[in-house]
């Protein structure tokens, strides 16, 4: 089978394996526990995660919070902004196209008290700096917008609009799960990014690792908010709970490998979604029709109508062969939302595919769609 499902998740590296298996094996003491070599192997090898991790972002390695996920980082995050600076009468802006753990997360806040502000897109699931700046004016406490979209690969302009809420003194926030490894980019030179959230199993890390980026005030002066998770004290005081040193080295070492390799990376996908997009319209003609445009996106995410063809049945009648999917995992029971605010109709949604492509996809595999 074809992989190409790689915005659901990617395969672990061999590498990012074979580096984590100590800390499956022999090298299983908690890094929180004092004074014998299995606890300081442990403790040694999280901060050396951490700085990778710190390095592949371009940021201090103490503003790096290792989490489960990006669904308990953007959670953290926002619960986390609002409780703290403004308990029930606080307001947050986001998009109306962010991913699930964004949005139910604004939904339940909203349900609390908190004023909530969803942002309307364009055609191609981008916000209007012009609307920003209006968010902007009314002082929210929080602005979190998605860096790029999951399945269109829309990427926002979040270094302007990151320096507009520094400018202005709005704490901004963004889901950068996405764009990791595949956009260049140094949060040391963008300071009005104040927290950012990225899941390891979207860069060939394994499931159940992911970080919370929290800006410093200062070089000594750690950003306050309030714990999703209390009881032990780890991670600066951000999230207690045992650390999962075993994921947590497998992601240090994926981000070793996703600087290192990072412009070849983005090279390869360019090349292979070019690839992709001229094999199928020569073979399909004006029958497909691409959701996304081909430029300032995410390289090798591709959101395709197959015009008459339902997308679960052709999904299904594809899977011994191909893995492909509707859209977002997160949210496969139902018509994509993020097409419907891009203002796609139910009958487009409902024959749409997305195909996300990984460094680890070759020619041979495009030229599969030859077959079809």
């Amino acid at each position: 089978m074809i992989y190409m499902d790689n915005s659901a998740t990617t395969a672990i590296y061999p590498e990012v394996l074979d580096a984590m298996m100590p800390y499956l094996r022999e090298e299983y003491g908690n890094p929180s526990s004092k004074y014998y070599t299995l606890a300081s192997n442990s403790k040694l090898a999280v901060e050396e995660a951490r700085q990778k991790v710190a390095y592949l972002l371009g940021c201090e390695h103490d503003e790096i919070v290792f989490t489960s996920g990006a669904t308990e980082s953007n959670n953290m995050i926002i619960k986390g902004v609002l409780d703290y600076y403004n308990k029930n009468n606080g307001s947050i802006v986001t998009s109306s196209v962010e991913h699930p753990s964004v949005l139910e997360t604004c939904n339940y806040l909203q349900s609390k008290g908190i004023s909530v502000t969803y942002l309307a897109v364009d055609n191609m699931g981008r916000v209007s700096l012009d609307d920003i700046i209006l968010a902007i004016k009314k002082q929210p406490t929080l602005l979190s917008v998605i860096w790029g979209n999951n399945e269109v690969g829309s990427l926002n302009p979040i270094e302007t609009i990151a320096s507009d809420c520094d400018k202005n003194g709005i704490l901004f926030h963004t889901d950068a799960t996405q764009v990791v490894g595949k956009v260049e980019f140094q949060l040391s030179k963008i300071p009005g990014i104040r927290f950012l959230s990225l899941s390891g199993h979207k860069l060939h890390a394994p499931k159940g690792i992911g970080v919370a980026y929290i800006k410093k005030q200062t070089k000594e002066i750690y950003s306050k908010i309030t714990p999703l998770l209390h009881g032990g004290g780890q991670e600066n005081n951000y999230r207690s709970g045992t650390l999962a040193v075993h994921n947590i080295v497998g992601l240090g070492k994926a981000a070793e490998v996703a600087k290192l390799k990072q412009k070849n990376t983005v090279q390869h996908l360019l090349n292979l979604e070019k690839q992709l997009t001229i094999l199928l319209k020569e073979k399909f003609h004006d029958k497909i029709k691409f959701n996304n445009d081909h430029s300032n996106k995410i390289p090798g995410i591709l959101s395709i109508q197959f015009i008459g063809l339902n997308n679960e049945l052709l999904i299904k009648k594809l899977a011994p062969y191909l893995a492909i999917s509707t859209g977002s995992a997160c949210s496969s029971s139902k018509p994509s939302h993020v097409l419907q605010e891009m203002g796609l109709p139910v009958s487009e949604i409902r024959q749409t595919l997305r195909i996300s492509l990984s460094a680890i996809n070759t020619t041979e595999d495009i030229s599969f769609f030859n077959n079809l």
